[in-house]
């Protein structure tokens, strides 16, 4: 819907005057504060200025765009001149010109949050926006007339007092622009002396951070060599008392029998303890092999029912394995897959007196997961407690906790391991009711790559990919992940970039066809660069799909964007998208395309 308010004809110097007036009361009537009106009424005043210069008269609209709230106040300026000459020039900032040209164009698309120009020998048409304060009120259609009654008379009197108020904006500005100034003076002064303090604190960290590495290396080279050194005395105290158990030697009594089980299971409780730390150990410092090859997650079941039914010495207690309803297979590491599972279990049936454990999965074939489950009807844990279980060494107490014993390490391994293979686990519970602990991994494990520094994107597709470029601009790496997907076997490439600085330095080299921004990247918003490409006359022919968690689509359209999604965003809504803004493009090859990129 929109709201005309008022005309302005440019004929005399009077009407330049006359239009920023206007301008300015519009903007006050409208909810505007004091800065955005000087903004509002400058942009005015100069493009005015333009059209009785350079074509003699023009037209200046005023109108109000949109049903609900936040509106747009949208200004439209034209005349019926021989157009402008070297508009692209101006545009970027290159042009220079004696009488000034140019200047006008180039601070109105600075203070406006929309600026759109048209030009030709019949003529040139401006179109200005300005999106409305979030708390501005709605103004409907029956409220036009009272808005043109408030607006002033015109007359010599209100053209002096215009000039005035100008003349005591621009003295405010300058005032305002000398206190910056001496704020910056001040400031690169302070921050100078932070320089010298964070150098010599970098130099302080990086002492620090040395110690640390050689610490934490002297820590895992401990743990290696001591659990290796444990092994062997342990073994032998194992097979000692097996000896011993066995009467090998002779007959024992009653209470010699009960002091060797007693070392026996001391034995094999420091022999887990071992294992666990020399796999925690070997983690830490990176020599954890992994081994992905492909199996069927049914025949997994199977061998883990068959190791742990042995387990199970209460007649009040049952394992259920719930299979998969269809052929489900996984290329990832199985073994330490098993190993968080059967930790998951073993913690299960130890703290489980009667009822049921049950092992599920379940496939998420649009994220590429697999999740499987170990549910308990146990003890449960408290919502304060399931914070520290997977820290190292912790064990919570509880009444089965005399009878049990184990490491504390059980779990924090599990976390590792599903860490390594590219996933996670969590733990849900309710004290009294039971335990949920779950591990979710891809289905395809894929080693991981390089860090790459921030602070050098480049583009994440190989040289050799002569696909179409897609510019993805996010911070997720959950949701760059995604993408990689969605487009792999698709006629286009994904490029990512982390922050909108990584962007613009991408641009040059990929020349995007189209591109993907999120709003929020690592602590700013895009709506700006998304209001400068829009304003671009070369940068505002690539489409723009915003992709966000911000439910803000007026605005986003408003400053340009070509469509707006809320995530999440389905594989064939985006690509089709991309498909119908591109249009023609895709009538040539792939290569042929990329090579007029270059």
């Amino acid at each position: 819907m929109t709201i005309r308010i008022l005309t302005v004809a440019i004929k005399t110097e009077l009407d330049i005057v006359a239009a920023r007036q206007r301008a300015r009361e519009i903007a006050s009537i409208c909810g505007f504060a004091s800065q955005d009106q000087a903004r509002i009424a400058t942009s005015i005043s100069e493009l005015a200025r333009n059209v009785y210069n350079y074509a003699g008269n023009g037209k200046v609209h005023f109108t109000i765009e949109g049903e609900t709230a936040p509106q747009i106040l949208t200004i439209y300026v034209e005349d019926k001149g021989p157009g402008i000459d070297n508009l692209d020039e101006i545009l970027s900032g290159n042009y220079v010109s004696a009488t000034g040209m140019g200047k006008g164009i180039l601070g109105a698309r600075r203070l406006m949050d929309r600026f759109d120009i048209k030009t030709s020998q019949r003529g040139t048409e401006i179109i200005l926006q300005k999106l409305f304060p979030r708390d501005a009120k709605l103004i409907t259609p029956k409220m036009s007339g009272s808005i043109f009654s408030q607006l002033s008379i015109l007359s010599p009197e209100a053209t002096i007092a215009e000039v005035l108020h100008q003349n005591t904006e621009l003295l405010h500005t300058l005032a305002e622009s000398k206190a910056r100034q001496d704020d910056l003076i001040q400031l690169t002064r302070e921050l100078e002396d932070t320089n010298r303090g964070v150098v010599a604190l970098y130099a302080e960290l990086d002492e620090k951070a040395e110690h640390l590495r050689r610490a934490d290396a002297m820590k895992s080279r401990f743990l290696s060599n001591m659990s290796h050194e444990f092994r062997t005395p342990l073994s032998s105290i194992r097979a000692l008392s097996k000896l011993l158990l066995d009467r090998i030697d002779g007959d024992l009594t009653i209470e010699q029998e009960k002091q060797v089980l007693f070392i026996l299971q001391g034995a094999l409780g420091l022999t887990d303890l071992v294992n666990d730390l020399l796999d925690l150990a070997k983690i830490e410092a990176g020599k954890i092999d992994i081994r992905p090859h492909t199996f069927n997650v049914a025949e997994m079941f199977s061998a883990l029912r068959g190791m742990l039914r042995p387990l199970l010495i209460s007649e009040s207690l049952d394992l259920n394995f719930v299979e998969p309803n269809f052929h489900l297979e996984m290329f990832t590491d199985e073994a330490k897959l098993s190993q968080i599972l059967r930790n998951f279990i073993s913690n299960a049936l130890k703290f489980t007196e009667a009822g049921e454990i049950t092992v599920n999965v379940s496939f998420m074939e649009r994220e590429g997961l697999v999740k499987f489950t170990v549910k308990d009807t146990g003890l449960g844990i408290d919502e304060n407690d399931q914070k520290i279980i997977f820290e190292e060494f912790s064990q919570l107490e509880n009444s089965l906790q005399q009878k049990v014993k184990g490491t504390g390490l059980g779990l924090p391994l599990c976390k590792n391991l599903a860490t390594l293979l590219n996933g996670s686990v969590a733990v849900e519970s309710t004290p009294g009711v039971g335990s949920i602990f779950s591990v979710t991994l891809p289905q395809h494990y894929s080693p991981p790559t390089p860090k790459k520094d921030l602070n050098r994107p480049e583009p994440t597709t190989s040289k050799k990919d002569d696909r179409l470029p897609i510019l993805v601009v996010e911070d997720n790496a959950s949701t760059q992940l995604l993408y990689q997907k969605f487009f792999a076997d698709t006629e286009f490439r994904v490029v990512i970039a982390n922050t909108v600085r990584q962007a613009k330095e991408l641009w040059s080299s990929v020349k995007p066809l189209a591109v993907i921004l999120d709003i929020f990247l690592q602590g700013e918003t895009a709506w700006p660069w998304l209001a400068e490409i829009k304003n671009d006359p070369v940068l505002r022919r690539v489409p723009v799909i915003v992709a966000t968690e911000i439910e803000d689509k007026r605005k986003g359209l408003s400053l340009g964007a070509d469509a707006y999604y809320v995530k999440p965003i389905f594989k064939q809504q985006l690509i089709s998208t991309i498909r119908t803004l591109i249009g023609g493009s895709l009538s040539q090859p792939p290569t042929a395309i990329a090579a007029q990129l270059k």
